[in-house]
């Protein structure tokens, strides 16, 4: 079996420096379609590092500080681990926020894998990262969820439920956000070098007519927008944000967001406005607060 879950989830967690500076903040924000249009003020905070409230990082950016292939997706190389990634989908997202990301660190992230879940068709493999930053105390938590197609039926525990369903009532909010058709290019710039996202034969044999986007280029999109039109673009606000991949969004198409705001923050959901609202997200949440100190950077350059 290409998962060993006995070994995989009693490994030591891995331990792997994750450093960046306001170079890479600013690659994995333009591949999320920040800069437009470029003269804008709310844009150049992401992307300018003269802009008068300083470089904002969104917490999304920490799944894939260091351009290792993200915190957490060190699970590849833990043992009882040996899987043909055309078989692999990230299936949800969580991100908890104990401090902002400040524009630049030398960072450590801690990687282990708690659960392995038996979907029948399909194994989930739970992650849990937590980066540190220099002074050794925690900067985010993340956990996701890898569906492994293929490797189920091992009669293994089917895991929790954990559906959080949107309102049920109009939403206070629709945005529509266009997509460039080299978006999942871009994206794999920041560290996630999966063939699925670039390479139509492997996008074929995953039974994909054409290569996908990543599911966290489409996250960090929804995350951004929510900032920007709900939070005055403070991303220091957000203190917990999470997602269940529900379906494939291909690149060039029109990401469709609904929003709802609730009492601690805002449900959403994304689907493909060009497919007839194809779900792309759901099960999905966004908790904000007050805006906290934002770290001093360790002037990783």
């Amino acid at each position: 079996m290409p998962i060993d879950v006995e070994k995989l989830t009693s490994a030591p967690p891995v331990r792997a420096a994750a450093v960046w500076d306001d170079r890479d903040v600013r690659l994995y924000h333009l591949a999320l379609g920040a800069g437009v249009p470029e003269t804008d003020p709310g844009e150049l905070r992401y992307l300018f590092e003269g802009h008068e409230q300083g470089m904002q990082v969104l917490p999304t950016f920490g799944v894939v500080a260091g351009g290792g292939g993200g915190v957490g997706f060190q699970v590849f190389d833990l043992p009882g681990v040996d899987i043909d990634l055309a078989a692999v989908l990230h299936g949800g997202q969580e991100i908890t926020v104990h401090r902002p990301l400040p524009a630049a660190a030398r960072a450590t992230t801690v990687t282990r894998v708690p659960a392995v879940y038996d979907k029948g068709k399909a194994a989930v493999i739970v992650q849990e990262s937590t980066l540190l930053g220099e002074d050794d105390e925690p900067l985010i938590t993340q956990r996701n969820q890898i569906f492994v197609h293929g490797e189920g039926g091992f009669g293994g525990d089917r895991g929790p439920s954990e559906r959080l369903p949107a309102p049920d009532r109009e939403p206070d909010l629709v945005l529509e956000i266009p997509t460039l058709r080299q978006q999942a290019l871009l994206y794999r710039l920041t560290g996630d070098w999966n063939p699925l996202h670039a390479d139509p034969a492997t996008a074929r044999r995953a039974g994909y007519d054409r290569p996908i986007l990543h599911g966290l280029c489409s996250f960090g999109m929804a995350v951004k927008a929510v900032t920007d039109r709900l939070l005055g673009g403070d991303t220091s606000r957000i203190a917990e944000c999470r997602t269940r991949f529900a379906g494939v969004f291909f690149p060039g198409e029109t990401l469709r967001l609904r929003i709802w705001e609730t009492g601690d923050g805002y449900r959403l959901t994304a689907t493909a406005a060009d497919r007839d609202d194809a779900p792309v997200l759901t099960d999905a949440r966004l908790t904000a607060g007050r805006r906290r100190e934002v770290p001093p950077e360790a002037g990783a350059r």
